[in-house]
């Protein structure tokens, strides 16, 4: 019986939300194919083995927990990690790099991949370069770099290096524009200011399993607020439609986009890759990729995956398997 260590929480500003990925996934794992090891790693980076019921792990620390003094030798004895730690410090690469460091085999894309794709402006860059169409911007390196750029509102104002859409907001005159900026930069190094455009938010799922791609038939969030913020995604009502009513020729074109994106990024095993679709012009517009996306059982990811038959868990055996072939 093969070893999985479900790895969760993190130092990041979606440690609430990473657990909530993880419960999904400890409920659902095939134990009788798997020996399972819940991990976590708090707020100051301590890692420890969580030995009690599921159902308590949004408190886990105040639960049955053993410290893990020498964390890089226990995992060289397991077979694969299954990381769910969503923001800084996993998405952006850093975690792949200690396992790829010790030869311990993960789930997921590479240290390169989860960088590039963790940082906007990279993803931008480098997917300009072949013809992905992305929402105009600029790029703050520090608050006084605002009065040589030209700016035309309304604009949104994102952190470069952050999900769940924390420290997003829309701006409309210059004051809300230096407030917004202030608080987008309390979470990254890098402030993103894009030409904010009125359309419909579009995503699709992949799962890339021995390099055998598959892209999920497109969905689209439907939400009350300006954008699909923080609240739209976890305190207020949003609506996923799957399929969208987007018509094939879009629904065409979106695909192409990710199977380029896929390519050029060496995306594997599983990622979210979300639009914007402009129906006034026809455009459609990268917002981001998702290296790891939220795995509840209610989460886009693997509802467009189960639109298309492929269940909750057999997504996650697909994705360990995949890992243990690296």
């Amino acid at each position: 019986m093969k070893k999985v260590v479900v790895l969760f929480g993190g130092n990041s500003f979606e440690h609430e939300i990473s657990i909530s990925s993880a419960k999904s996934i400890l409920k659902n794992i095939d134990k009788s194919r798997y020996e399972v090891i819940p991990i976590g790693i708090d707020k100051n980076n301590n890692w420890y083995f969580y030995n009690d019921d599921i159902e308590k792990l949004d408190n886990w620390t105040s639960n049955k927990i053993i410290k893990i003094d020498n964390i890089i030798e226990y995992l060289s004895n397991i077979d694969v990690v299954f990381n769910i730690i969503h923001g800084n410090t996993s998405e952006d690469g850093m975690l792949q790099g200690l396992f790829e460091l010790f030869n311990i085999k993960y789930v997921g894309s590479n240290l390169l991949t989860n960088a590039i794709c963790y940082d906007k402006e990279y993803t931008k860059v480098i997917l300009e370069k072949y013809n992905i169409p992305t929402v105009p911007y600029h790029v703050l390196h520090n608050k006084k770099e605002l009065s040589i750029i030209n700016i035309t509102y309304p604009v949104i104002i994102k952190p470069c290096t952050s999900g769940s859409s924390i420290g997003i907001n829309v701006a409309n005159n210059k004051k809300e524009l230096n407030k917004y900026v202030d608080e987008a930069f309390k979470y990254s190094k890098k402030v993103l200011i894009e030409k904010f455009i009125k359309a419909r938010e579009l995503e699709c799922a992949i799962l890339n399993i021995n390099n055998k791609l598959h892209i999920s038939t497109i969905g689209e969030i439907k939400y009350d607020s300006l954008f699909y913020d923080y609240n739209a995604k976890y305190v207020n009502d949003s609506k996923l439609i799957i399929p969208s009513s987007i018509d094939e020729i879009i629904s065409n074109k979106i695909k192409e986009d990710v199977k380029t994106i896929v390519k050029v990024l060496n995306i594997k095993g599983l990622s979210r890759i979300d639009f914007l679709y402009e129906e006034k012009t026809n455009n459609i517009y990268l917002i981001e990729i998702n290296t790891l996306p939220g795995f509840t059982n209610i989460s886009m990811y693997p509802k467009l995956l189960e639109y298309d038959k492929i269940k909750y868990k057999k997504i996650i055996t697909l994705l360990i398997e995949d890992a243990l072939t690296k």
